[in-house]
């Protein structure tokens, strides 16, 4: 068999001309996915790829079945209670995709108390809602868009997408029949939302990906007699729609980066017309809830128009005019410089509130049984972890769900009782073949930034490891959007870790882990924070003889996808290989498309270059593929799509080639999925195959093994 050159892709340059700035890009034509050149390029780039990483075949199959034997492959979650069943999700063993099921709530028990479902065989009266085994049946991609029950519990609303493109197809399934419904909504988004049995309001997306138009579909008609409920024309905003706990009130809720609004219908009144609660202001983001306390009803509101992280307040029930300005309602909360007020969750006998202090998600609840009381925060034992409240779709519920996790507590979920305080674990995530958690250890250490800024890192290892030399690491970060990485627990990091690497976790600007400034610190014409505060961190590791650059790879998807391709051109030498997943590496190309998904939205998160000489100038200081130049790179391996629709696969498929063009040394592969989208493929298993691939081609660039 021949062995294959690294592909060389051809150049037809064009210019791109903005505010007297000019750039030649030799591979823009990548963009034309339905070019024959482009598809025989990505494919070349695929061989070579399988060629180059032949030698992994034995520890990537050696990773799946690692994580084989430790996943529960025929498992099922705890039944949730709605209405008069409880719900539940089955896997079983050699099965893709998971099975929805439910039992009606048994008489005489306890209406609070989960039924135990045995995992072989059915219980008495369970029912089989969507096998998505069978809806997935001769299709190479499939995923779920919605899967909603309607207030009775007699109609089931679900959609599907085979392409990748996050376009749905919904149809309606009578539970009581099994059969369908004449329904059919094409090209809808995400979600759907019952009100009643005869009304489903839904979603549309624009030519750019923006969900953009909020619909209300009643059952029984064609999907051209749906009625248009309101339309954003705005293009930095997008627009959704859902229902409350309590099942008064619809919301549609406008939204930007910075910026939203809140409309809301009384639920009894579907064909009626939304009210707005607060108009926007450029800047302000506010969310609601409803909660009923001493008779009263409140709307429940979280904004910053009194400070960057948050404040909790309230306000009597109203619409309109009745209705006091955000910065005049009642406080309940204050704004706190060390602590993000992240939302409000309410139910008839409590309240949840979730926050950030210290790096850490928390919560905290308050009984509001006998009127307003304090609230109560949650504990817990170890220094990383990660606690979120809810999982409870009834409004009356006296027991709250608590799931925990941490870097090395596999997931647990409680039935928290609020009245007494009391937890009962409900499930723990079982780890076939034996898993004792104090064989490994979770701190955190913090790294200080050339502006003196502290940054957190997460480091993850076995508790055998000998630290008193340099080990082999992986390096993970994001860095974007608000979002924080927190702890969570991973098989796959077992295989890792039991071959001698650490895990580290860079908390860097830009993410949300230490509030709304440490974001607004890493955006905008800030975003350089993201990247030095990346490389500060591998230096660290470096001073403190934790690892050396020969011994440790970064990896980063999406737009940490960006922080990959920024660090490899500004810090080559501090890695032996970078895994980029999806990367967001031509930034400022596709943000000078408002016509590409995202675009517009996207300029409040890294600035409008298209107007803006300084954005484009920062920006262009900046972006990985515009800035690849003439040096020796650590070895790269990027992973995209065909059909993603949010970092389109030109942007990697260009870097890789210019990489190739450019660099002096370094080894740069390309993998493309040629039929998934921005989640890779689609399957459990097709997906443990393509990390268990990326895994070892990490842990061989670390450590060499090859087994």
């Amino acid at each position: 068999m021949t062995e294959l050159t690294p592909p060389i892709a051809a150049k037809h340059p064009i210019t791109r001309e903005f505010h007297g700035r000019s750039f030649v890009d030799d591979y823009e034509w990548m963009r034309d996915k339905e070019s024959a050149e482009t598809l025989d390029y990505l494919r070349a780039e695929n061989a070579y790829t399988e060629q180059e990483t032949a030698h992994l075949k034995e520890l990537t199959e050696n990773i799946f079945q690692e994580v084989k034997s430790r996943v529960k492959e025929t498992d099922m979650s705890v039944p949730s209670r709605r209405g008069q069943y409880w719900y539940y999700g089955r896997s079983v063993e050699g099965k893709n995709y998971g099975i929805s099921c439910r039992v009606p709530v048994a008489e005489g028990a306890d209406p609070w108390t989960a039924p135990v479902i045995p995992e072989e065989g059915a219980p008495e009266g369970e029912e089989i809602l969507l096998d998505a085994n069978e809806l997935a049946k001769g299709t190479e991609f499939f995923a779920m868009g919605a899967s909603t029950v309607s207030d009775s519990g007699n109609l089931l609303a679900y959609s599907v997408d085979t392409a990748g493109d996050e376009r749905f197809s919904l149809v309606i399934k009578d539970l009581r029949t099994g059969e369908l419904l004449s329904d059919r909504l094409e090209g809808i988004f995400y979600g759907a939302t019952w009100v009643g049995d005869d009304y489903i309001f839904y979603t549309t997306v624009d030519d750019a990906w923006r969900p953009d138009t909020v619909w209300r579909h009643k059952v029984g008609t064609a999907q051209s007699e749906d009625v248009q409920v309101m339309h954003e024309a705005d293009e930095h905003f997008n627009i959704g729609v859902g229902s409350i706990r309590s099942e008064k009130y619809l919301f549609i809720v406008i939204g930007s980066k910075l910026t939203s609004e809140t409309w809301v219908l009384d639920r009894t009144d579907p064909e009626g017309e939304f009210q707005v609660l607060w108009q926007r202001e450029a800047g302000v983001d506010y969310d609601v809830d409803y909660a009923e306390i001493d008779g009263q009803a409140y709307w429940f509101v979280t904004h910053n128009a009194s400070g960057p992280n948050f404040t909790l307040a309230t306000t009597p029930l109203a619409v309109g005019e009745d209705l006091a300005p955000l910065r005049e309602l009642d406080v309940l909360i204050p704004h706190r410089e060390d602590v993000r007020l992240e939302g409000v969750d309410t139910y008839r006998d409590q309240v949840v509130v979730g926050y950030r202090r210290a790096g850490i998600g928390r919560a905290a609840i308050m009984d509001v049984r006998h009127g307003w009381s304090e609230f109560k925060e949650l504990n817990f034992n170890e220094e990383l972890y990660t606690v979120s409240v809810g999982g409870n779709p009834e409004w009356d519920a006296p027991v709250l769900r608590v799931s925990y996790t941490s870097f090395i507590q596999p997931s647990q979920l409680f039935d928290y009782r609020v009245e007494t305080g009391e937890y009962t674990l409900l499930k723990e995530q079982e780890v076939p073949g034996g898993y004792n958690k104090d064989d490994y250890v979770a701190y955190r250490m913090w790294t200080q930034a050339s502006d003196g800024t502290q940054i957190p890192v997460s480091i993850v290892h076995r508790a055998d490891l000998d630290r008193t030399k340099a080990n082999p690491t992986l390096l993970y970060g994001y860095g974007s959007y608000e979002a924080s990485m927190d702890p969570y627990f991973s098989v796959f990091r077992l295989s890792l870790m039991d071959r001698g690497m650490i895990f580290a976790m860079a908390h860097v600007r830009g993410g949300g882990e230490m509030g709304r400034t440490w974001y607004d610190s890493g955006k905008l014409l800030q975003k350089k924070n993201t990247f030095t505060d990346f490389i500060a961190v591998a230096d660290d590791l470096i001073a403190r003889g934790v690892t050396t650059a020969d011994q440790m790879v970064a990896e980063g998807g999406s737009a940490g996808g960006l922080l990959m391709g920024a660090v490899a051109n500004m810090a080559p030498d501090r890695f032996t290989a970078i895994q980029a997943s999806v990367p967001f590496v031509d930034p400022l190309t596709s943000i000078l498309k408002p016509e590409l998904p995202l675009t517009v939205i996207e300029w409040e998160e890294w600035g409008d270059p298209y107007h803006d000489p300084e954005v484009y100038d920062y920006m262009k200081s900046y972006a990985p593929y515009e800035n690849v130049n003439a040096q020796n790179y650590p070895d790269i391996l990027a992973i995209t799509s065909l059909n993603d629709t949010r970092v389109l696969y030109v942007e990697p498929a260009k870097w890789i080639a210019k990489l190739r063009d450019t660099a002096k040394g370094g080894q740069f592969l390309l993998k493309t999925e040629m039929v998934a989208g921005h989640g890779g493929v689609s399957g459990r298993y097709d997906k443990w195959r393509q990390n268990a691939f990326e895994y070892a081609w990490t842990i061989n660039k670390a450590t060499g093994l090859k087994a």
